[in-house]
């Protein structure tokens, strides 16, 4: 035991002393509260019987889906202030210099006043999944059991607040997501209306993303960077660095597109295909082997 105490004394020293440099760029963050990950999970939920009130729980016997609401409200606001407030303590240094942990009851006020908007956006997305996929019998078996809805509620409320300046909580809320779905969407992604993700594992959308509407993407797709702009310092610079998706773009599986390059609305980039440059309008862009058995029309690159 003696043995053991003193190997625990000398951990303790070095894990807590900070003379390891490797420590250096680790905050030290010592008695103050993380955002809570099963509070952030309820917050979700929460806004889930909000958004689509009965489809994943139901109101208790004699309540109105009024008063239902209402008390959801009330509930999400409590929660969301108070994860908000242990962002902006926690995270301090990552939140805009004229946000305070005061903020944090205006700010979930500020948000709540967003949930009509983000309901309306999930609502076009349920659409377009709807109408992209023959095998889905009704927009009610959208919402329940199809992974990218899920995604984009998450996306959606993440979004949101990420534009309030709320620091992290973005980020853990998508990643929630991600986990769950194999969908990874960055919260500073910019994502119009009637967007669907078809299926949906492995798809990732970069942070500087611009997406507008009526897009569909299939599994595997990545929107992401070609490369890294560094500073003096040698730090990656965080700018402008994936692609534009103009609207009425399908995206097939597997595909690749980089850069902050365009895809020019109606166009259509065919599966398992690495695009770096810009694509006018109605464009195709697919396989060169296979698009020699196919017939060609309009502007169509290879």
């Amino acid at each position: 035991m003696a043995l053991l105490a003193d190997i625990i004394r000398k951990n303790i020293d070095a894990l807590t002393g900070g003379d390891q440099i490797e420590y250096k760029h680790i905050p030290r963050k010592e008695g103050q509260s993380l955002p809570n990950m099963t509070r952030l999970k309820e917050i979700i939920s929460i806004l889930k019987d909000i958004f689509f009130p009965g489809f994943f729980s139901e109101p208790s016997a004699g309540t109105t889906t009024q008063q239902y609401l209402a008390a959801q409200m009330e509930k999400l606001n409590t929660l969301l202030a108070e994860q908000i407030r242990n962002g902006l303590h926690f995270f301090s240094g990552q939140a805009s210099d004229v946000i305070d942990a005061g903020d944090a009851e205006d700010l979930a006020l500020a948000f709540l006043e967003k949930i009509p908007e983000i309901k309306r956006l999930l609502c076009t997305d349920v659409q377009a999944m709807f109408e992209n996929d023959p095998a889905a019998k009704s927009t009610g078996e959208v919402i329940i059991c199809y992974p990218s809805i899920q995604a984009m509620i998450h996306y959606r409320v993440a979004h949101e607040l990420l534009l309030l300046g709320i620091p992290v909580l973005p980020r853990i809320i998508t990643e929630l997501a991600h986990s769950v779905t194999g969908i990874d969407i960055h919260p500073g992604a910019e994502i119009g209306e009637y967007f669907s993700i078809d299926h949906g594992t492995g798809v990732v959308i970069g942070e500087t993303v611009i997406i507008g509407n009526h897009v569909n993407l299939y599994k595997g797709v990545t929107l992401g960077a070609k490369n890294f702009v560094l500073d003096e310092c040698g730090n990656p610079m965080n700018i402008p660095r994936h692609p534009i998706i103009e609207d009425h773009v399908v995206i097939y599986s597997n595909a690749t597109v980089l850069g902050r390059i365009t895809i020019g609305h109606d166009s259509v980039i065919g599966g398992n295909v690495w695009v770096t440059g810009s694509v006018p309008p109605h464009s195709r862009v697919v396989q060169q082997k296979a698009a020699s058995n196919e017939i060609k029309t309009g502007n169509e690159q290879e």
